[in-house]
């Protein structure tokens, strides 16, 4: 790839929509069954459908999460689901199975193999293993460090893509593959409904001093000994690209629209300028301070730079720092703008817009009126038609925002 692919979340058809708009490549996304992220609502088949085309449309690639580690029982429906996917145009599957895999080439062989961080690909003879029984790109496993990383990309034939993550929530078991969920709550995190128990507080208890806990570290709130920090690697795209990442992945489907937009925007825009100039990329601070603006846990780069501290134990609570206040349905060349609500906000606020490739803005809204075009100085109504006056056309999903 001349420049590196932005991969975004789609967890239902408003964060798709979102993701495509601030500038996605491609969005992974997931059917009913046999994804691993059931917290989402994901999408029916139908669904499925109108998604792919709705990317296709706007030259995008859609590639489909097929990665659960599924039993027997769920194998049986597999051949008619990865047959709807190939009929539909699904660009590529991503699996973990190796079940999964052979029944993808059989029924889907329109579709693209790519082979989940789930399988923990750590060198380049799996990666190798992987291109011969099929796969054209390798979801390499988080715990590589950038030099491990460049030494696999050199080793590997250049048909075999490579995508890591770039953003995101951590998880503390190995390329995700965790039982704490499936032993303490009965809900089996390799089939997608993880409980998150690593975000829970842990005590100890003593054998013969039942009923009294003691937490793990001295300190009044409990001990989150299992908590990771988020991803993020946007200040570090040169970095990431000269190891030979072909394709950045952004976690985050069970995140909110906003999320999707805002994250997605910050990587296409550093991504961009990246490519414009490779030896000199320097991204400004508005823009590393757009990833501060989504709910996110403390920042960390993960295992690229080596052995991280990877735990926060204070609290597993997220950093929520901005509300977003409206999104624009429609904006003429004059600024005449149609809002739908979001959160609270008055007349004479200060607020950021947003637009899709932009930096943030600030705005002060004059003259804001409701549906019925009677005045309204304050929009509190969640959902809400709003209209006003933006300095500038807008383009549908820019975003108003205020700072908490």
């Amino acid at each position: 790839m001349e420049k590196p692919e932005i991969l975004a979340p789609a967890g239902d058809m408003e964060k798709l929509r979102f993701a495509v708009a601030y500038g996605a490549d491609a969005v992974y996304l997931a059917g009913k069954a046999y994804g691993m992220r059931t917290a989402s609502d994901n999408f029916t088949v139908d669904a499925l459908a109108e998604a792919v085309a709705y990317c296709h449309e706007r030259c995008v690639r859609a590639y489909v999460t097929v990665n659960t580690l599924p039993r027997d029982g769920e194998m049986e429906k597999l051949p008619q689901y990865l047959t709807a996917l190939n009929d539909m145009g699904a660009d590529a599957l991503i699996v973990a199975d190796l079940g999964v895999l052979r029944a993808a080439r059989r029924f889907a062989p329109r579709c693209q193999i790519h082979v989940s961080t789930q399988t923990s690909i750590v060198n380049s003879a799996a990666t190798a293993a992987w291109h011969e029984l099929g796969a054209s790109r390798v979801v390499l496993a988080r715990e590589l460090s950038l030099d491990e990383i460049a030494y696999i990309r050199a080793q590997t034939p250049p048909s075999l893509e490579i995508e890591a993550f770039v953003h995101g929530a951590m998880c503390m078991a190995y390329s995700g593959r965790c039982m704490l969920s499936n032993y303490l709550a009965s809900r089996d995190a390799n089939r997608g409904n993880c409980a998150q128990p690593c975000r829970w507080s842990y005590r100890v208890v003593e054998e013969y001093r039942p009923g009294e806990y003691m937490p793990v570290e001295e300190d009044a709130h409990g001990t989150y000994i299992f908590n990771s920090k988020d991803l993020n690697m946007l200040p570090y795209i040169d970095r990431l690209a000269a190891a030979g990442i072909g394709s950045f992945k952004i976690e985050g489907r069970a995140k909110s629209a906003y999320y999707a937009a805002v994250v997605t925007g910050a990587y296409r825009r550093a991504v961009d300028l990246y490519a414009s100039d490779p030896a000199r990329f320097s991204p400004p601070q508005e823009l590393l301070d757009e990833v501060h603006k989504v709910s996110h846990r403390e920042y960390f780069t993960g295992f690229y730079f080596g052995d991280p501290k990877t735990q926060h134990m204070d609290d597993s609570d997220y950093i929520r720092e901005w509300d977003v206040c409206a999104v624009v349905e429609e904006c003429d060349g004059a600024g005449n703008a149609r809002l739908r609500h979001k959160n609270k906000f008055a007349e004479g606020d200060a607020l950021e817009l947003l637009m899709p490739g932009c930096a943030a803005e600030t705005v002060r809204l004059h003259d804001m009126r409701d549906g019925d075009g009677a005045s309204l100085p304050l929009a509190n109504v969640p959902h809400m038609t709003v209209l006003t006056t933006l300095p500038h056309k807008a383009p549908p999903m820019s975003i108003l925002r205020k700072k908490k």
